[in-house]
């Protein structure tokens, strides 16, 4: 059985299948986080991959940036540990094909940091150097059922970038891009600038992603 890979966006889940991973879409939300990494433990995959796209709390981290962390905390301190073996394996994969990682911890949250402030206060609380919506939920499912877990993200937005109105709208269930971006754009056209921006960073963090994960396709596999 393939190892298991949970995303938020159904274009991660595609990325992460072209690397050799089954792969489930949680939408960006609690409920369907769940729902997505039940699924594949259900399925019996040997492991769980946190994967898709984050955003940037280190200052010095620009978008397209390939990160591997080796902890995640979530926002009630509490820290999980990826398996160790199987990120040095990943690393040393890494170095030998030229492929760049940053290391550091990740967070966890409920919600989208929005605000370069909000970024700010985050990563001087935590010292995390990215944020997503999955990975503490990964983290918890591997620990109970007793699974080994790894983080292999891309920066997206930085910690120098606010999230224009139209970013924050939920995905459909199926973890697309919904028409109600549409509608944020229309009561509010003067953030299509940068939505254009933040579109052009997420679809170039999302091609070095796919090329990483075609690249360490064997070592992003639990052996």
């Amino acid at each position: 059985m393939a190892t298991g890979a949970v995303t938020g966006l159904a274009a991660e889940a595609e990325i992460a299948r072209q690397a050799g991973l089954v792969a489930a879409a949680g939408a960006g939300t609690p409920e369907g986080t769940e729902r997505a990494i039940r699924s594949l433990i259900e399925q019996g995959v040997p492991g769980l991959v946190s994967f898709g796209i984050a955003g940037g709390l280190a200052p010095n981290l620009a978008s397209g940036t390939l990160i591997a962390p080796a902890a995640v905390r979530g926002l009630d301190d509490e820290a999980h540990w990826v398996d160790v073996e199987w990120h040095a394996r990943l690393t040393r994969a890494a170095y030998a094909a030229g492929v760049s990682l940053v290391v550091g911890g990740i967070l966890g949250a409920e919600r989208i940091a929005a605000s370069t402030a909000e970024k700010a206060r985050l990563h001087a609380a935590t010292h995390a150097i990215a944020v997503d919506l999955e990975s503490h939920r990964v983290a918890r499912a591997a620990e109970r059922a007793r699974l080994p877990f790894l983080v292999f993200r891309v920066i997206a937005d930085t910690a120098g970038r606010d999230l224009p109105p139209a970013a924050l709208v939920p995905l459909t269930n199926s973890g697309h891009p919904s028409v109600r971006v549409l509608g944020s754009l229309m009561a509010k056209p003067r953030q299509i600038p940068a939505v254009l921006t933040l579109a052009r960073e997420t679809r170039a963090a999302l091609e070095a992603l796919r090329r990483a994960a075609v690249a360490l396709g064997t070592a992003l596999r639990h052996a």
